[in-house]
């Protein structure tokens, strides 16, 4: 049974996303946050799987309820369920420590799939639409470190020549499929590299993975 906290300040969306979820035979909520200071007390105090986490809310908004979540050691993953279109935050909240993201329009089979994903310990948003959104939110990035080597970086430094390869171009949006066939690899081989990798930078996921490429300039925004 997949346990799901519902963080959004808008009483009829926490309502929809109720009983979509209590509709599921592997799935139940134990509770719903209107901000997020309610977000973070309630994981603390229930530990639920995943948090769906809106991002604009009073007070405590869901970047910060999400950064301390996520530092808190809690097991609990965070899915960000907002509105791309209008919410340029949406990168934040990935660099926060969230394992996905979802538009609030998706349809209620991708919700009930991606909370399903993030709980397994996946991550939701796939490659291509992860570099799409960092090369759109680029501004974001923390400035250049000048001069100074990717070997200073410890995350990189860990890794081998292959790894940092394969972590370069999964901050391009290759594919473990993709990369096993342009880097002459079987695909098994990839997915034992990527959890290297994840391992030896700290990485939750496959998008803190492709973050992590961007802070240090190991892949440059278009």
């Amino acid at each position: 049974m997949t346990t799901v906290l519902i963080a959004d300040d808008q009483a009829m969306q926490r309502f929809g996303f109720r009983m979509l979820l209590e509709s599921q035979d592997d799935m139940t909520v134990v509770g719903e946050a209107g901000n997020g200071t309610e977000a973070v007390g309630l994981v603390a105090r229930h530990h639920p799987d995943v948090v769906l986490m809106d991002i604009r809310m009073p007070g405590l908004d869901g970047i910060e309820a999400t950064r301390r979540i996520i530092t808190s050691g809690a097991r609990t993953r965070v899915l960000i369920v907002t509105t791309f279109d209008l919410d340029e935050y949406a990168y934040d909240g990935l660099r926060a420590g969230a394992s996905g993201f979802l538009v609030k329009d998706a349809l209620p089979e991708e919700l009930l799939s991606g909370i399903r994903a993030v709980a397994s310990g996946d991550a939701v948003v796939a490659p291509s639409l992860t570099r799409r959104l960092l090369d759109a939110y680029a501004h974001h990035l923390p400035a250049a470190p000048g001069d100074l080597p990717l070997a200073a970086d410890p995350r990189i430094a860990s890794l081998t020549e292959r790894e940092r390869e394969i972590l370069t171009v999964i901050g391009q949006g290759w594919t473990n499929t993709e990369i096993a066939g342009r880097l002459h690899l079987a695909e098994s081989t990839v997915k034992t590299h990527v959890t290297r990798i994840l391992a030896k930078t700290g990485s939750r996921d496959r998008i803190q993975a492709v973050i992590l490429a961007y802070d240090t300039r190991l892949v440059n925004p278009r």
